[in-house]
Order: structure tokens, then sequence, then C-alpha cells
């Protein structure tokens, strides 16, 4: 989900302790100047591929980052062994992004500037996006591949986006709600920055496309901590779905509320596009029972592929906090290694921007977390499965089960 976490800094020393003994731990070494390296192991690191990382390893976002530079090393570290790209290893480049726009672009700029790295993957928030795409692709005139679910309408050359899109969530979960569920009567409740907004234009759409209708749509601050009043017009306006995007820290009590007037137990349906089994954690379960997401990868999809990707992750990570999910960009990110693996390797070792870029446009993947994936020429998203899975509640622990699956959805950008 990519939210603007435009609120002070929450890095705090113990924080990046544990994210740089968590990066120590499991091989990076720290830079002189900020920054972390790690380079494949018995290799010449003079001719390898340099790979730049930029994701929050500290700040509010951190959850998310970790997972990002954990799916990067994982992917890169099985690229490496089985040979390379093209004959060459990839060395990693990390920068703390650090949840905070203004310190990132600095950061991203040593990627460039000192680093010389060849490509950048990362930024998880829309304003992070924003933010350092300008030093990488105009400025560094470097290839950028940004992973996470987000509002769309981001068409930039140079600049492709490996997770899913507004069209890819909303066409297959609002009609199923609708049709399959009988439940027409939408209210969005919203944290105000642009990815509820553009999301929510989208959805709106699809909902009235559908026969269905929406009750109200409302935007509040970040940090909102009281919700009786949009609990009431839920109410009373005989809401029977909340399609939510609010976002934490606002999150938390709003779900609290929702789930303590009775809304779910009524038969009210709750739904969120950002949900991951990361995101399950945030709450209580029983205030998570039923919720429906869309998403383009759970880890309960049974693909021989996808669960070894799990194990493998696991016996890499083991104990971690931060898991291999859809919604945190883990997927985005393990694909958009992938691509550029696919990309150079089209280019027979050529890793100069344009002939890469080149290749990226027409760029497949035969197999990865869900599923394999696909660019769409000229359009700089790609097409992926993509899932509708419902929340469920065991001996108080959560998962999702799948309930419909849809191939190779097309992301309906640029």
């Amino acid at each position: 989900m990519s939210h603007d976490p435009n609120q002070p800094g929450l890095i705090g020393r113990r924080r990046l302790l544990s994210g740089a003994s968590a990066l120590g731990a499991a091989g990076w070494v720290a830079g002189g100047a900020g920054g972390w390296m790690l380079a494949p192991k018995g290799a010449a690191a003079a001719d390898a591929i340099k790979m730049g990382i930029a994701t929050d390893i500290t700040g509010a976002i951190a959850p998310s980052g970790n997972a990002n530079w954990q799916v990067a090393q994982f992917a890169v570290e099985q690229i490496n062994k089985a040979g390379g790209v093209a004959g060459r290893q990839i060395t990693l480049f990390l920068e703390d992004t650090a949840s905070d726009p203004k310190i990132a672009v600095g950061n991203v700029r040593k990627l460039i500037q000192e680093r010389k790295v060849d490509v950048v993957l990362g930024g998880i928030t829309s304003a992070m996006r924003q933010a350092i795409k300008d030093p990488i692709v105009n400025r560094g005139r470097t290839l950028y591949i940004y992973p996470q679910l987000y509002e769309g309408q981001e068409c930039t050359k140079n600049l492709f986006c490996t997770g899913p899109t507004p069209a890819q969530q909303c066409d297959e979960l609002i009609p199923y709600i609708i049709k399959t569920l009988g439940k027409k009567r939408f209210a969005m409740p919203s944290a105000n920055y642009v990815w509820p907004q553009l999301l929510n234009k989208y959805a709106r759409k699809v909902i009235e496309a559908n026969g269905g209708e929406v009750v109200f749509e409302e935007y509040y601050p970040l940090d909102q901590p009281e919700y009786s009043a949009t609990i009431g017009k839920i109410r009373d306006g005989k809401v029977d779905v909340v399609f939510n995007t609010v976002i934490p820290p606002g999150l938390q009590p709003f779900v609290k509320q929702l789930y303590e007037s009775g809304f779910q137990r009524n038969g009210g349906v709750l739904s969120c596009v950002y949900y991951d089994e990361n995101l399950l954690n945030y709450h209580p379960a029983q205030e998570m029972e039923g919720l429906y997401s869309c998403l383009d990868y759970f880890q309960s999809i049974n693909d021989p592929f996808s669960k070894q990707l799990q194990a493998d992750y696991a016996k890499k990570f083991p104990d971690t906090k931060f898991l291999f999910t859809a919604g945190s960009a883990a997927t985005g990110m393990y694909r958009g290694v992938k691509f550029y693996e696919a990309a150079v390797r089209a280019t027979g070792g050529k890793l100069d921007r344009d002939s890469v870029a080149a290749a990226m446009d027409k760029a497949k993947i035969e197999q990865g977390p869900g599923g394999g994936a696909e660019m769409v020429p000229g359009k700089m998203h790609c097409k992926m499965n993509m899932y509708v899975a419902q929340c469920k509640v065991d001996a108080g622990k959560t998962r999702y089960d799948v309930i419909n699956s849809f191939k190779m959805v097309d992301p309906k950008e640029c």
C-alpha cells in the first residue's frame, strides 16, 4: 500500500541497531559513508552487475522495507548460485530511505553517483517513489523498478512497475462482492493522501458498473484515533460493504471500533486490498475474521514453485518477523529482480539503460510467487495472476483461504 509517512521520524537508535544487526547477520558489509554492500562469494567484483536497493530499513514503513531487502538478497543469491546472469554475478548495494522522502533523496544519490549501480529497485510509498525517481531516472539516467502495489498512473519512461494496479485488484474483487455475496451498499473510509484517492476513484467506477452504490466516501488524517461519527454513518446508511483504505496508525482504532459496533456480526463485509499475512497481525484475530482481499499472492496458494520459495526463504531467514508476502512489496521485489535478470539475458549481458529497458519492455518470467508474469509492451507494467481471498480464524490464528484465481490480469495502465 503506497502510503505517505509524513509523520515525525520513528527511526530511533534501537530501531537502527536492530536493522543493522540483521543486515550484518545476513552477510552485508557496512560502507564507510553509510549504506551496505553484499558481494557474491568468490566472484571477481570488477565484472559484477551492480544492483541498488533503496528501501525503508528504519522509520514507520520499516516492517515492509526490511521484507524488501531480504527478498532482494534471497532472489539475487539464487541467481548467483545458478551461475549469475550472462556469465556475471550480481553485487547488491543497499541504502536506507528511512521512511522519509527528504532523507531518501540523498541516500539514493549515493547509489547512482558513488556506487554507480546499473539498476535501482525499491520505494514503498508513492511519496517515496515520487521523491526518488528524479535522482534515479532523470538526473541519474538509471533504470528504476518500483515493486509495490499502488494507485496507478506512473507512466515515466525507464520506470517499470512490478506490483498490482487498481484494475488488477478491483476488477476481480468488487464484482465478486456484489454479484456473489449480494452486497451492494459501499462505504469508503480513507486515509487522506494520494493512494486512497486514486484507488477509490477507480473502485467507484467498478462498483457503479456492477450495480452497486457508494453511500459515502470520506478522508481522515492518517493518525485519527476516533471514528464514532463514521461508524454511525455506516449504520444509518445501511452500508453492507466497508471498502477500507485507512492505514496505520489510524487503522487499528478504526477496525476495532467497526468490529465493536457489530458490523461484521450483522452480516457486513469488510474489504481491504492491501491486506496480506503481515497485516493480519496488526489486529486481534476476531476483528479480521471474514475480511476479503485481492492480491497477486497469498501464502496458502498451493503451487509447487510458491511453496518451495516459502520454504527456501524461511531457511534463509529463520524466525524473521518480515514475511514473504504480497502487500509489503516483497512479491513485486522478487518479480522485479527476475524481470531484470531476464532482460539482461536478452541483451546478451549489455547493461546500458537503453538496451536493458528495451528488453524489459518485452520481458517474461515463467515462475514467481503466485505464478509467472509478463510486461505489457509499451506500458511499463506487468500482467500477473490475481487471487481473491478471505481471512479465516482457527484457534485464534488467522489465515487466508483463496476463493477465486484469475490468470494474467491486465494492469490497464499507461
